[in-house]
């Protein structure tokens, strides 16, 4: 009699009906991703600053500083005014999110992210971080030669052009996410877009007028490994944010993580000091990045013996990448953004197909728990992602130079070093 009164009741009401099974927020779920978010834009602005700076020669440090802070200003000005729409907006034929959240209109403070159940503007702005890490990451690859003028345009554009429209195929509902793709946390949409981006950039504006030349040192092994330290410590609310849940996938993943940034630490260094008999701090920090890299895409869907692998292979392929690779095909991408970000973002995503662990999340399955063609599905992810960001940062890359008449700086600005001839400032009083 009761069911048949309140069956009755939402026919003849059903705005009443509606009102009384709204989502409601989830405080803790809430609380959890503000403090993840936050974590995240530490990563910026801070770590990958410090990781970057440090890495750079001491004419350079405060620009290539700069460039990240800046990266993380301008993305969070795009992102609220179109960027968050054409990613996260109304799916448009699988390819792009409407234009009906241009400027966060139509998204109130009562409105719920269904996922976690936290409020829309609090998705928005952790969305944000990741797009601002996203295209920050990218200025590695060409450090100490390029127009900071050039670099912001770049910024702009590619956020719109590149990593808006990815991030919708992946995450937003387009024609990836339908597929199937599993990527936890970027490292299709952050990862191997990025490192792409960098590595055609490094291509397009050429080489450094002394590189191969002489040794190019680096002005501080420890402000690199302090901001290794630092991306360590944001890349918990990084991969175990993205679940958008206090729960155990998130636990998962907070674990993962860990594990496998220790252990990409320790095969990169191992590796070093069998090699060139010297165990760098360096190569140990790069390590802990190129294992963070590698688990991000898998964080939510693997255990730990699967954490331990993609680790340990990670370290391997971060010091083959930049060792190997980038000597034997003569490119100069500066702080070799595609040989641990492009390369390991490839290597995780392909890993999360044979990895991830439906016991863990049975939003996933791969390889090694019957389902093979997982694989097939993060090789198109990565195949797509490869060609689309390839070709369109291609296009970014001239737009920006034809707007500010050439991307890279003059010979003599090259020589001085950029933070006094753009900026007017030293990073270091010698």
């Amino acid at each position: 009699m009761k069911k048949l009164f309140y069956t009755t009741f939402t026919m003849l009401f059903p705005i009443l009906a509606f009102a009384e099974e709204a989502p409601k927020i989830d405080t803790g779920n809430t609380a959890w991703m503000i403090v993840a978010t936050t974590l995240v834009m530490l990563m910026t602005p801070a770590g990958l600053a410090l990781f970057y700076g440090g890495m750079t020669r001491s004419k350079n440090i405060l620009n290539t500083i700069g460039m990240s802070f800046l990266a993380y200003c301008i993305t969070s000005v795009v992102w609220v005014l179109w960027g968050y729409t054409l990613a996260f907006g109304t799916d448009i034929s699988g390819l792009i999110g409407s234009l009906e959240h241009i400027f966060l209109v139509g998204i109130s403070l009562k409105d719920v992210w269904s996922t976690g159940n936290i409020p829309t503007l609090l998705f928005v702005m952790f969305q944000l971080t990741f797009a601002a890490i996203t295209v920050a990451l990218i200025s590695g690859s060409v450090i100490e030669r390029m127009k900071f003028s050039t670099w912001l345009i770049i910024v702009i554009l590619w956020i719109t052009l590149v990593y808006a429209p990815i991030a919708h195929w992946i995450w937003g509902g387009g024609f990836l996410s339908k597929l199937g793709v599993l990527d936890f946390a970027g490292g299709t949409v952050i990862e191997t877009n990025s490192g792409i981006a960098g590595l055609v950039m490094a291509l397009l504006l050429g080489k450094r007028l002394d590189y191969g030349k002489k040794a190019i040192l680096p002005s501080s092994v420890v402000l690199t490994t302090v901001g290794a330290i630092l991306l360590w410590f944001g890349w918990f609310g990084f991969n175990a944010g993205s679940e958008l849940s206090a729960d155990g996938i998130a636990v998962s993943a907070f674990l993962v993580t860990n594990t496998a940034a220790a252990f990409g630490a320790i095969s990169w260094m191992l590796t070093e000091w069998i090699i060139f008999k010297k165990p760098t701090m360096l190569g140990a920090a790069s390590g802990v990045v190129a294992g963070l890299v590698a688990i991000t895409p898998a964080a939510g869907f693997i255990d730990l013996a699967g954490s331990i692998i993609i680790g340990i292979v990670a370290g391997l392929i971060g010091f083959v990448g930049i060792y190997w690779v980038k000597k034997r095909f003569g490119y100069d991408d500066s702080l070799d953004v595609f040989g641990v970000h492009g390369l390991n973002g490839i290597w995780g995503t392909i890993a999360t197909g044979i990895f991830a662990n439906p016991l863990i999340n049975p939003a996933g399955t791969g390889l090694l728990y019957g389902n093979p063609k997982q694989i097939l599905i993060q090789l198109l992810a990565v195949l797509v992602t490869i060609v689309y960001t390839a070709f369109m940062t291609f296009i970014v890359y001239f737009i920006a130079s034809f707007l500010t008449k050439g991307a890279r700086v003059d010979k003599e600005s090259e020589i001085k070093g950029l933070d006094e001839a753009i900026h007017g400032e030293r990073g270091f009083e010698l």
